[in-house]
């Protein structure tokens, strides 16, 4: 029988600070109840100064290895797109800090689709028999290129880490992951960006302009083409899984704001109170985003062994990505 990968192990991080939707406006312009209306969040949470993403991505990777009753794995996968530098990747920083020196470590670059792309490459290195036990770690501090006087951006994003450890076991037990359905256009590119500091800015031999070393987004074409992408995704992920949109208990999908997860979820004709959301309390935490709206769903009690779950992201890139998985029946204390 074909190898698959098994969720086994989960955890997350949040730095410290809570940033209120107030102290936003307060630099950005709107109110509380402008960012609310639109957004759906009410906090999120920011990474201090000398913190770097490795470091939220090990506080996640520490809790998922707890979790999974296992501290050793063969392979870190780290979803990022802020890593702690240019080069190299931060994945063997990870690994090394969490006593995995000498295992196969890398960065995964998919913007808010990061950790769903990260989970098809581990599970495909366990298929293959090129590894028994992965950690995907999906970990951003977006607030290091946000723009804080640009409210459509500053408003909506978080930094946070959400991890899952995954070993190798059978396609029919509870906690595999899989199949997936994985896409890309890069004819939008420019919608989800930074378009400075890069090769192509480079090599242009002109200083780059202030505002191109901030992120940006074209928020209404990527409203309407995260719920496309996100919604063919799913159905493309639910029908080689043999799934109808009646067998999902919950969907977890990328928390981009709060319409975009309704909308979605009635695309889907999923009920929207099926629709795991935490993105109120910690907003848009990119490739953190899915594996902490999945902590949160277990240490809130929402999830139970059995419940069958559909998994979505939409990014930058553009990219988009889609799986499945029954929860787990043991373990992941």
């Amino acid at each position: 029988m074909t190898r698959a990968a098994v969720l086994t192990g989960i955890g997350g991080c949040l730095p410290p600070r809570a940033v209120s939707n107030e102290e936003i406006a307060a630099v950005s312009g709107g109110s509380d109840e402008w960012i609310r209306s639109r957004t759906g969040i009410r906090q999120r949470y920011f990474a201090a100064p000398g913190t770097a993403t490795s470091d939220l991505a090990v506080g996640a990777g520490e809790q998922a290895l707890k979790s999974s009753g296992d501290p050793y794995v063969d392979t870190v996968v780290v979803a990022t797109s802020t890593p702690d530098r240019p080069c190299p990747a931060t994945a063997p920083t990870v690994a090394t800090r969490l006593a995995l020196s000498g295992v196969a470590a890398f960065d995964i670059s998919a913007v808010c689709t990061g950790f769903i792309y990260g989970l098809a490459n581990a599970a495909g290195l366990i298929a293959s028999g090129s590894s028994t036990r992965a950690l995907v770690i999906g970990a951003d501090t977006f607030s290091s290129i946000l723009d804080p006087t640009d409210r459509t951006t500053s408003a909506i994003f978080g930094d946070g880490a959400g991890a899952v450890v995954l070993r190798a076991g059978e396609p029919d037990e509870p906690g595999a992951i899989g199949p997936f359905d994985l896409g890309s256009d890069g004819e939008g590119r420019d919608l989800i960006t930074v378009r400075a500091d890069g090769s192509e800015q480079r090599l242009t031999g002109l200083p780059a302009e202030a505002a191109d070393r901030y992120f940006a987004m074209a928020g209404k074409e990527v409203f309407r083409h995260a719920v496309q992408r996100m919604a063919k995704s799913s159905t493309t992920a639910l029908d080689r899984a043999g799934w109808r949109r009646t067998d999902v208990d919950w969907l977890v999908a990328h928390q981009a704001n709060a319409r975009i997860l309704n909308r979605l979820a009635d695309e889907l004709d999923i009920p929207r109170e099926r629709a795991v959301s935490n993105i109120a309390e910690v907003g848009n935490t990119a490739a953190a985003s899915i594996p902490l709206a999945l902590h949160h769903a277990h240490t809130t009690g929402m999830l139970r062994p059995g419940d069958q779950i559909l998994l979505t992201a939409f990014g930058g890139g553009l990219t988009w990505g889609s799986s499945v998985l029954t929860w787990p029946e043991t373990g992941l204390s």
